[in-house]
């Protein structure tokens, strides 16, 4: 092996100095035009045809539409009317009365429809249905406590389980029945 062949086999493709130039340009080019498309990609704004009905502003006004309201028990479906310009009433009435029963019948039907939901399953820490470990203390605490907790509301729980139409009697005999189910 001669000296020439070690200088051949390690010779370099850039033999001048304008392939030198050509090629730090190169590498300096290249990584930054792609760096410029990638942020136009990202930056750029989609075309909006405004002839497209996904685009319309009804259609951008139902997305946008909240999925529910407060209803407060003093707020009459009329005033919501006026204050809203167009006809909601079914959106903004109150929670439906219970259905006319009566006795047990009725009690069992607001048990149902206002405080199962919780009751039944223990969401949010509700004491349930004819569980008397959870109930013995609340029980010991007395009625009126009881009562109070039902028509006002406690921790998660919303005064009188969420229906403000209920009568504060038909309350407090939901709670009876609650209690009694425990004993």
């Amino acid at each position: 092996m001669s000296g020439t062949d070690d200088e051949e086999e390690h010779s370099s493709a850039i033999k001048t100095p304008k392939q030198v130039i050509t090629v730090l340009l190169a590498a300096f080019a290249f990584p930054v035009a792609i760096i410029m498309l990638l942020a136009q990609y990202v930056t750029g704004d989609p075309s909006v045809d405004p002839n497209n009905p996904k685009f319309s502003d009804e259609a951008v006004a139902k997305r946008l539409k909240p999925v529910g309201r407060l209803v407060l028990a003093g707020d009459s479906p009329q005033a919501d009317e006026k204050m809203a310009g167009t006809s909601q009433a079914a959106a903004t009435a109150p929670p439906a009365p219970v259905a006319a029963a009566d006795g047990a019948d009725k009690i069992k039907s607001i048990y149902t429809t206002s405080c199962a939901a919780c009751h039944t399953t223990g969401a949010a820490g509700a004491p349930k249905l004819g569980d008397k470990s959870t109930w013995a203390p609340r029980i010991k605490s007395g009625t009126d406590t009881l009562y109070n907790s039902a028509l006002k509301g406690k921790n998660a729980m919303p005064p009188k389980g969420g229906n403000a139409s209920l009568s504060d009697a038909d309350v407090k005999a939901v709670v009876d029945y609650m209690v009694a189910e425990a004993k």
